[in-house]
């Protein structure tokens, strides 16, 4: 099938390489000459593992273009998928403009006689596919020549390729049955296994994104407060944890306390999902304190590192271990870390940082306001204590030896639970993780 995907983003670059793999024709289109230029000579522009060795195998194949030119991309394709940005406005709705404004472009470009899928891949409120219906309408676009669709990405930065080539549920929705036949063949590799593909109306595929969205962020929210209970009473949220996952109504997953979700999909459509929720006079509840809450826990673990420098981080060097808002991206969007980093400069700190793949990206927001090092030992020279604000891996099972020679003092602020109380204790560690107890 030729597949034209319009933006260049994590989910359209994933999006477009992934329909590559399965054979089909795709190019993929962006405004950005200097992004597209770099794909185009096999430079892969985002960290996903996996991504690029198949981004590679299918730009040589020629099964995989780029282009700035929307007319060019759009000539031959049957099905465009749509992965632009939807980001917050300032009262926390998304922002379609670029949705609605390549939507315009569209209309003046199918020809009367063509037959095309227009697809929204981005997270969208609801009622966006009659939008952008109306949009192509208004502007040349003829009844009947082309389909809107719904069909939301669920991708989990860091197995975004595996979220793809193997999803738990592929989610269309649409009430033409000529889009239906066409997208049953297209996703047909990809749910060999059995997981299902499942048609729905356009409102309806528009909104399970955002609900799917806002309960994890709920979910990770509730057990950040469990935590935070756990401390006032003494109890330790990690046996919690277990017990509550154990139950197969509620499952083990997303219910990890630590110091808040962040990224590009979490924060963002909570947020829209609140606004939607007021524009038709309904109180989400839910969504208000799941919003608060996260906010709040950002910044957790800054009070407990005050009170044991005795509220004077003035010229105090802090150590930080992950800068990334999870592991395996370099996606800093909204990432804890930088709502710890703002604290810590104003109260007079100095913060050297290390992270596997974010620290370009850190650099370009915050410049020299921090220092950056090549290893995560490096950054602990001479620190006055140690930070973990991402699970990355390679930090699970450090030298702790090294650890204690390299650290002034042997003080660890753990936003992520990585290391065991009692280990921690017998080292002679002052540790303090979440929903747990302090040790030293």
């Amino acid at each position: 099938m030729k597949i034209a995907v319009v933006g260049t983003g994590y989910v359209g670059l994933v999006t477009g390489t992934c329909f590559a793999e399965t054979g089909n024709d795709v190019i993929c289109v962006d405004v950005d000459e200097t992004k597209v230029d770099k794909l185009a000579s096999g430079k892969i522009t985002i960290y996903e593992p996996g991504l690029e060795k198949i981004f590679l195998r299918n730009l040589k194949e020629n099964r995989l273009r780029f282009t700035t030119s929307l007319s060019n991309g759009i000539r031959d394709a049957q099905v465009i998928f749509l992965a632009l940005p939807t980001p917050p406005g300032e009262d926390g709705s998304a922002d379609l403009k670029y949705i609605l404004g390549v939507a315009k472009d569209l209309g003046t470009l199918i020809k009367q006689g063509d037959y095309k899928i227009i697809i929204d891949k981005s997270t969208v409120p609801v009622g966006t596919a009659d939008k952008v219906k109306n949009t192509l309408l208004s502007n040349g676009g003829v009844e009947g020549s082309f389909d809107i669709v719904s069909n939301p990405e669920f991708l989990r930065e860091g197995v975004a390729v595996d979220d793809f080539m193997k999803p738990d549920r592929v989610v269309i929705g649409t009430s033409s049955e000529k889009a239906k036949f066409f997208l049953s063949d297209l996703y047909a590799p990809f749910v060999r296994q059995g997981n299902p593909v499942i048609f729905m109306d356009e409102k309806s595929a528009e909104l399970t994104k955002y609900a799917a969205n806002s309960f994890l962020a709920m979910k990770i929210t509730f057990m950040n407060e469990i935590a935070q209970l756990c401390e006032l009473l003494g109890a330790d949220v990690d046996m919690v944890r277990k017990g509550i996952g154990s139950d197969e109504r509620i499952g083990k997953r997303f219910l990890f306390p630590g110091i808040g979700y962040g990224g590009s999909c979490f924060p963002k459509d909570v947020q829209a999902l609140a606004k939607s929720s007021i524009e038709v006079n309904y109180n989400f509840k839910i969504l208000d304190a799941v919003m608060e809450v996260n906010e709040k826990q950002k910044l957790h673990l800054i009070p407990k590192i005050k009170a044991y420098f005795k509220n004077n981080l003035q010229g105090k060097k802090i150590a930080l271990w992950g800068l990334a808002f999870k592991p395996n991206t370099d996606d800093i969007r909204e990432a804890p870390s930088l709502y710890i980093i703002d604290e810590l400069l104003a109260a007079g700190a100095v913060v050297c940082a290390f992270d596997p793949e974010a620290m370009p990206n850190v650099r370009h927001f915050l410049g020299d306001k921090i220092s950056y090092v090549e290893s995560r030992y490096d950054a602990l020279h001479n620190a006055d204590a140690l930070i973990i604000a991402t699970e990355w891996s390679e930090f699970r099972v450090p030298d702790f030896s090294k650890i204690s020679s390299l650290l002034k003092n042997k003080a660890i602020f753990d936003g992520r639970n990585l290391f065991d109380l009692k280990l921690m204790e017998d080292l002679g560690y002052h540790y303090v993780s979440i929903g747990r107890k302090i040790i030293g």
